[in-house]
């Protein structure tokens, strides 16, 4: 899952979805200096990671990647995941997926000076490109693979990748279904028995 899904799943509360947007960038125990809502979004995060990437689905699906992507193939499976769920985005939520986009915008934005270094770095850029909006189109997807290339080790295979990504959209849509309908129930519960023990 990529920022879509993490911000998605993260319930309602700002400062869960601002952890989970950030859990990637936060290793080890140095979620314990953030206040406890994003300490929850945090562990949600890394929670969410690693259900899905031992999920028999997604791993099945990231095959259709591994030619060209090896084994980051499940780094694009996370963008592939996003784009599923930006193009079924009224499946999941009856507020439009432009303003669900902006309201995390300003979420993000209200506790800017509290995130890591390499978010506040690339955050403007996500906001003005409204990325996490063009996962629905296949020329956000290319365009996100590219990016991610140019700023990380993935290999650039970004124009192979979505037509990988065209030529098995049936069977990778189906497994996303699957895959996010059981991670949805997963953080669900996690946020229930969490909300106890942790203030908003």
């Amino acid at each position: 899952m990529n920022y879509l899904a993490h911000l998605y799943l993260s319930g309602s509360e700002p400062g869960v979805k601002v952890g989970n947007f950030i859990g990637d960038y936060v290793k080890g125990k140095r979620y314990q200096r953030y206040p406890p809502a994003i300490q929850k979004g945090i562990l949600l995060h890394r929670q969410i990671d690693s259900f899905t990437d031992k999920h028999p689905q997604l791993r099945e699906g990231a095959k259709v990647f591994k030619p060209e992507y090896g084994r980051y193939s499940g780094v694009v499976m996370d963008v592939v995941y996003d784009h599923f769920l930006a193009a079924n985005w009224s499946r999941y939520s009856d507020v439009s997926l432009r303003r669900f986009v902006s309201e995390s915008h300003k979420i993000l934005m209200r506790h800017y000076f509290s995130l890591p270094g390499v978010v506040k770095q690339f955050l403007p850029f996500l906001i003005r490109s409204r990325r996490m909006e063009q996962y629905q189109y296949m020329e956000g997807v290319e365009k996100t693979l590219r990016v991610m290339a140019g700023h990380s080790s993935l290999p650039d295979h970004s124009r192979w990748g979505v037509i990988q990504l065209n030529t098995f959209y049936t069977e990778l849509q189906e497994s996303f279904f699957q895959v996010f309908s059981d991670a949805m129930v997963m953080a669900d519960e996690y946020l229930n028995v969490n909300s106890v023990n942790h203030c908003a």
